[in-house]
């Protein structure tokens, strides 16, 4: 296992000489290199296997504080908003990861050819899980095909659902079936997720959305919090506020026109919400971001 990381770490450093997030040739797949610290960062994860091959991250969604490091695999199963508390590097080793989305298409089609397996009605929309050998050799085979394009189109499909196929024969198993199962409760609220995220900058109908997941809405309620660990608001409110902070930042609006732009009525109300969520005012905020980023 040791080899297999040190292999690991040799290909990502060769690939990302320079910090950043970087597509690759191969369709869903992102190498990432952090060579500073990082703190309360907002990002709304979507359905990816992270697999943490060097340094240490910690995250926040609604109440649950997730650390995880070198060796582990963070699965997300839905869009979910996060905020990154902190990212550790040293001096030599810089954080070192990849990203793979999760194809919830192709796990229904293992799961299909696996049997049926009883399903998991209730867990976290993000959870945390030791990497396997297998898992860490598929994951450095995919990298090395970077080095040969040729082979790409034919070798990494192969790969990539030999993850998926690792994953569902662990720990995670009986979840991401879950995920993927017409019907089943996680199923539902990720739909439901889906078109919040779709949809954010309107009125939230309760009903609408229960209705979508064919929930009662006091089920609805109690399966959403449990899966995304915000309720259907609290988790509204966060997409606001991070496309928000998207817009401030990325597109130089000032914090009353961007409030507007997300929905909000009320550039006090909004700057009260802003600074409950990150901590500092909009503006103050996005120049510690600005500051952070140089």
């Amino acid at each position: 296992m040791k080899k297999i990381y040190g292999h690991l770490k040799q290909q990502l450093q060769g690939l990302l000489p320079a910090t950043g997030k970087t597509s690759s040739l191969i369709d869903g797949l992102e190498l990432i290199r952090r060579d500073r610290a990082a703190r309360d960062e907002s990002c709304i994860y979507q359905p990816a296997i992270e697999f943490i091959v060097q340094g240490e991250m910690e995250s926040l969604t609604g109440n649950e504080r997730l650390a995880y490091g070198e060796g582990q695999i963070m699965v997300t199963g839905i869009d979910a908003p996060c905020i990154i508390n902190d990212i550790k590097v040293a001096a030599d080793a810089p954080f070192l990861c990849v990203d793979l989305v999760l194809d919830l298409a192709l796990v229904t089609e293992i799961s299909v050819n696996m049997g049926t397996i009883n399903l998991c009605n209730s867990h976290k929309g993000i959870c945390v899980i030791p990497s396997t050998p297998e898992i860490a050799d598929a994951f450095l085979r995919l990298i090395r095909l970077l080095h040969t394009p040729q082979h790409i189109e034919v070798l990494a499909p192969l790969i990539i659902r030999e993850i998926h196929y690792y994953l569902l024969i662990g720990e995670m198993g009986e979840y991401l079936r879950a995920l993927a199962t017409e019907g089943s409760h996680n199923q539902r609220v990720a739909k439901s997720v889906s078109w919040l995220r779709d949809n954010f900058l309107a009125p939230l109908e309760i009903e609408q959305l229960a209705n979508l997941a064919h929930m009662s809405v006091s089920t609805f309620h109690r399966h959403f919090r449990k899966v995304t660990s915000f309720s259907p608001l609290q988790f509204q409110k966060r997409l606001r506020l991070y496309e928000a902070q998207r817009l401030m930042l990325v597109e130089e609006l000032d914090g009353t026109t961007a409030a507007f732009k997300v929905g909000y009525e009320s550039a006090s109300q909004f700057n009260r919400e802003y600074k409950r969520e990150f901590g500092n005012p909009p503006q103050r905020d996005v120049d510690r971001m600005r500051v952070a980023s140089v």
